[in-house]
């Protein structure tokens, strides 16, 4: 059913990866992507508890917190960029 919609309404192939009955560790196919994301919402500290009622205030908080993590990757990479310029001027 959710594999289905996401098709349909995101035009999103979705697949479910499920889990093996091996008792020892088995890397998941592309489980670390919604992993470490989630880490680095979990990282913001309105979304460490869910407090909200509406569902559009949730996801607002998401977008605020990954629209702040963003920005800071970018303003470090440019920040890095301009110390490498003035360290070496004639390049």
């Amino acid at each position: 059913m959710l594999v289905d919609w996401a098709r349909d309404k995101l035009r999103l192939v979705l697949q479910i990866v499920k889990r093996s009955d091996q008792p020892r560790f088995v890397v998941l196919p592309r489980r670390w992507v919604v992993e470490r994301t989630l880490g680095w919402l979990m990282r913001s500290r309105p979304l460490a508890r869910d407090y909200e009622t509406l569902p559009a205030t949730s996801e607002a908080m998401i977008l605020w917190s990954m629209t702040t993590l963003m920005s800071r990757r970018l303003a470090r990479r440019t920040t890095a960029r301009a110390t490498r310029a003035a360290a070496a001027p004639g390049l």
